[in-house]
């Protein structure tokens, strides 16, 4: 197995990654919140995980994703009082939404998308397991989390305790017994989605529903835990504090945080009013440009989004297809001799891939290993040229660097759609091309240019086609109909 290191927000440090289970990978990724279409800040995490797990399965891992959706939220309630509906419609919706542009993005679906509103009772139990523990408290209808219970607070942030304030999804409430403890269920309000509780009717805070979710599908510990930075603090602390607080045991060996995509310089948000939507997005640009885009910077690193990078991601992917052609056409030519020019062919092909792997290997940098990708283009570049000047042509090497070109790109999950045969034409398209063929060939008769006309009647015939002359023109016909 590969050795694969990665940079553990935890320990502030890149160490070698041992799984959990020999063989086995377990990732949780927090999900979207579904109020809203998904902007391309929802989209990088969900390709630079999907490419993360593309990569563990093809080093030989078997890998388990679960990726959650949070249906129960103030947002989704917000939007749904201000258009007279109700939170189901609104979550529905935009799930659906978010689906149509992952797909769109070739990103593999997850294992599981759990939902907040299908786990009730998975986070009840463990809201009920914190007091047994000691480390929840009852006001009201409320419960709340007692940061002071759990020595380790803030050992993923870095943060001072004395320091802080309640998060930015935390309701303020002066009895609590430290001003940072958090809702882990807050008390029904007039309006909105409640469910039966020990401690009355009520839904849940917004961090305990990771926890209860992730250890329900992937156990108590497991490998990695992946989202925004921005969900450093409060979300992923406060998960941590409820998990381990719960179960005793070390919650997620591995966090892997993505960085902040930014408009010239500014960070991305709703608040600004300075996103962008991934469905605007691909009006213009293709899904494998914005794909690519997404995994041109390493994946901790801010990534800068403007038309001009979308623009070059875009002449890249041109680029990259018209070398899937010609590697494609190489590879069905005959040939087996060796040359110079072969054999520097095969060497950019294992140079390209054992770099891409180093690259991979370092903390998943797709945008170090990217440009492996591009060497091995170049390759394959020039001994095309080469062939088409007469160098003798060697399959076996045209098939090597097909097979490493291929490799990479499908981990990267990008042109997967050109390395397929084409289809064959429809009915309609061929119809159009024999007429476009026919209209040619009566030009060339009224020129009397007639070898040029019987020409073509001749290798039309060569494939099994039939020109007919007649005083109304020429018509076609497939031998034997």
């Amino acid at each position: 197995m590969e050795e694969i290191k990665v940079y553990n927000t935890l320990t502030k440090d890149k160490t070698v990654f041992k799984p959990v289970t020999p063989g086995e990978v377990k990732i949780y990724v927090c999900g979207v919140t579904p109020y809203n279409h998904p902007h391309i800040g929802n989209a990088r995490p969900a390709v630079t995980w999907d490419v993360i797990r593309r990569y563990l399965t093809y080093v030989g891992y078997k890998v388990t994703l679960v990726q959650n959706f949070t249906d129960v939220d103030d947002k989704i309630i917000n939007k749904a009082n201000a258009e007279g509906s109700d939170w189901k419609t609104i979550s529905d919706r935009y799930i659906d939404a978010y689906f149509k542009v992952i797909d769109a993005l070739y990103v593999r679906r997850a294992d599981v998308y759990p939902r907040v509103s299908d786990h009730m009772d998975d986070i009840i139990h463990m809201v009920e397991k914190l007091i047994e523990n000691g480390h929840a408290y009852q006001l009201d209808h409320d419960v709340y989390y007692d940061i002071s219970t759990f020595k380790p607070y803030c050992k993923l942030s870095g943060r001072k305790v004395e320091d802080m304030l309640a998060g930015a999804r935390v309701t303020v409430n002066t009895d609590k017994k430290n001003p940072g403890d958090f809702a882990l269920w807050k008390g029904a309000k007039p309006g909105e989605p409640a469910w039966d509780s020990p401690w009355g009717k009520g839904r849940p805070g917004w961090h305990i529903e990771c926890s209860a979710m992730s250890i329900h599908y992937l156990g108590e510990t497991f490998d990695f835990h992946g989202g925004g930075s921005d969900l450093i603090f409060p979300h992923h602390e406060n998960e941590i504090a409820q998990s381990e607080g719960c179960t005793g045991h070390p919650f997620v060996h591995y966090w892997l945080h993505n960085g902040f995509i930014t408009i010239n310089q500014e960070k991305m948000s709703k608040s600004l009013n300075n996103f962008f939507l991934v469905k605007d997005v691909l009006e213009k640009y293709s899904p494998d440009a914005l794909r690519f885009f997404l995994l041109s910077t390493h994946y901790r690193s801010p990534l800068d989004f403007s038309d001009e990078r979308l623009d070059e991601a875009e002449r890249n992917m041109e680029r990259l297809t018209d070398v899937i052609a010609k590697t494609k056409e190489l590879a069905k030519a005959n040939g087996n001799e060796e040359t110079a020019e072969s054999r520097a062919l095969s060497e950019a092909a294992d140079k390209a891939l054992a770099g891409f792997k180093a690259a991979m290997d370092d903390d998943f940098n797709t945008g170090l290993a990217s440009g492996f990708m591009f060497d091995l283009a170049k390759a394959i570049n020039v001994y095309y040229a080469a062939v088409h000047n007469g160098v003798a042509h060697n399959q076996a090497a045209t098939q090597h660097a097909k097979d490493v070109l291929k490799t990479i790109m499908d981990i990267l999950g990008i042109l997967e759609k050109q390395w397929k045969d084409t289809e064959s034409a429809s009915s309609e398209e061929y119809e159009a091309l024999m007429n476009v063929i026919l209209s040619i060939r009566q030009e060339a008769r009224k020129e009397k240019l007639y070898k040029v006309a019987d020409a073509i009647r001749d290798k039309l015939g060569e494939i099994g086609i039939i020109i007919e002359d007649s005083p109304t023109g020429a018509r076609w016909k497939k031998r034997g109909i």
